[in-house]
């Protein structure tokens, strides 16, 4: 409680952004909750992890540094060490024995955890086969761990190989990506069944008290809502109600396809992007029920902080939703150790 009470709506606010890595001297200006490692960051790694401790020994919350580890096509530390240049994929983990999946994913963890990264963005509990019975999108990129019983005791194998070497994971993209789009740079729909979204989210429930972190899809399921899920509150709500504790994170609003979406247009590219529809974005998100926003633009990440703390003052229901957020994010690090 004292830390809670010594922080203003701002500094809460403030919390629930992981922004694209920036110069420590920007990230102890603003405070933010979260910065998003990339394999650029990591090719000068003593460069940032100067930056992380900079910002770790300063800093009165520190903050989750988080990188996509999936192993395979996305694999961020291949930078850092050609020991793991060929690091495996998920589909090929998934055929391996669990103790050497769990030994494998602590040596990975502690390579991550040196370089001063604690959050992993993967698992992918994306499922292998769509509704329609054809191999998915992620299955066919190699990333996704399937979704049968087996495949719920390699995966927790995965994460508690990661928390043995102090990096938590984050499950994605909930309720199970199973689009042929990519919905980064795209709106991405999806026509899926409702009985076959509840059988995809029965694998990301299974190891909701594995995974503190949960990241939410930006494909549109059209059998339960026109929104992107991200945006969708019942779909926001199926997550929450996995876990309480669960801390959701949206993937990056800056991708064009939920600008689009917000903007009501089919593409955007431009950078000067409406402040209006920006706003729109935060507020959507934000009540929607998301705890924590990524977004890789940083000057846009500060308007976003600015922006929440105006709600705030504008609406009991904005600072409710801020400081609801902010308390799960602050116990989830504490929980993690991050909060001595």
């Amino acid at each position: 409680m004292p830390l809670w009470n010594s922080l203003s709506i701002k500094q809460k606010a403030a919390q629930m952004v992981m922004v694209y890595m920036t110069p420590a001297h920007f990230m102890l200006q603003h405070e933010f909750g979260g910065y998003l490692v990339m394999k650029n960051h990591l090719k000068h790694p003593e460069n940032f992890r100067e930056n992380i401790q900079t910002v770790n020994d300063s800093m009165k919350i520190p903050p989750l540094v988080a990188t996509d580890q999936e192993g395979g096509l996305v694999n961020r530390i291949a930078v850092t060490d050609t020991q793991w240049r060929h690091a495996p994929s998920a589909k090929q983990m998934r055929v391996m024995p669990e103790d050497s999946i769990q030994a494998l994913a602590a040596r990975i963890g502690v390579s991550m955890y040196e370089n001063g990264i604690n959050l992993n963005l993967a698992p992918v509990l994306d499922p292998a086969v769509d509704s329609r019975g054809k191999n998915s999108f992620m299955e066919e990129s190699k990333r996704s761990w399937g979704s049968d019983s087996v495949g719920e005791s390699k995966v927790r194998a995965f994460v508690q190989g990661m928390r043995q070497s102090n990096v938590l994971c984050v499950s994605k993209h909930f309720p199970g990506y199973d689009s042929w789009t990519n919905s980064d740079h795209q709106i991405a729909v999806s026509a899926t069944p409702r009985e076959r979204i509840a059988e995809n989210v029965k694998f990301f429930k299974a190891l909701s008290n594995d995974i503190p972190v949960t990241m939410m899809s930006s494909v549109r399921f059209i059998r339960i809502s026109n929104k992107p899920a991200v945006f969708e509150p019942r779909i926001v709500k199926m997550a929450r109600e996995m876990s309480p504790e669960t801390v959701i994170l949206t993937d990056d609003l800056w991708g064009v396809s939920l600008r689009a979406w917000v903007s009501g247009t089919e593409r955007v590219t431009s950078k000067n992007y409406p402040r209006k529809d920006f706003r729109k974005l935060i507020r959507t998100a934000l009540m929607a029920g998301n705890d924590m926003f990524m977004i890789t633009y940083p000057q846009k990440a500060v308007e976003m902080v600015n922006y929440m703390e105006a709600l705030s003052k504008q609406s009991n229901a904005y600072k409710e939703r801020i400081e609801e957020s902010c308390a799960r994010i602050l116990k989830m690090k504490y929980n993690a150790g991050l909060i001595k």
